[in-house]
């Protein structure tokens, strides 16, 4: 009986933790080093008025991947990490823009519908690995280039935001 109860116990606990992994993170705190900051107009902050994300956090998002070729790599990989949607979502932005800051002072604005248009992603791998800051990462902006020729602008090339390190909502 005791064992029944304990297994119903832990059951009850767990599904409200597996659906915010997919859903909100405003009752997540980070473990690891936070990597990513998201803040300005969100609804669902876990850290004052932003929120902060380690590795582990970002991957227990829905993910999403794609071949591709880049402007900035040689050949075609496989990239790998949460669409850009769903992690605005997450936060409570569904339109506007975003400002994307890298780790090397670059920043873009990006309206919000790019994320709706396209399959855009917050890569965290490039063919099943993390992808080192001397390599772009570890956070990327990244447009599935080879899916549309429009990708190819330079307008939309100034918005693949590489060593992403903070996302502000407009």
């Amino acid at each position: 009986m005791k064992a029944l109860l304990l297994g119903y116990i832990v059951l009850a606990f767990s599904i409200p933790l597996a659906g915010l992994a997919h859903t909100s993170v405003e009752n997540r705190q980070p473990i690891g080093p936070v990597i990513l900051k998201v803040g300005g107009d969100i609804d669902k902050p876990n850290n004052a008025d932003e929120v902060h994300f380690d590795r582990q956090m970002l991957q227990q998002l829905p993910q999403h991947g794609f071949e591709t070729s880049t402007p900035w790599t040689e050949g075609s990989s496989h990239y790998e990490g949460p669409l850009m949607r769903d992690l605005l979502a997450c936060v409570g932005v569904e339109e506007g823009s975003v400002n994307v800051l890298a780790l090397n002072g670059y920043e873009a604005e990006i309206p919000v519908s790019d994320f709706y248009d396209y399959d855009v992603i917050l890569a965290l791998k490039r063919d099943g690995n993390a992808i080192p800051i001397r390599e772009y990462g570890p956070l990327w902006v990244l447009y599935p280039f080879d899916q549309d020729a429009a990708l190819l602008s330079e307008k939309m090339r100034f918005r693949a935001v590489w060593q992403v390190m903070q996302i502000n909502a407009l």
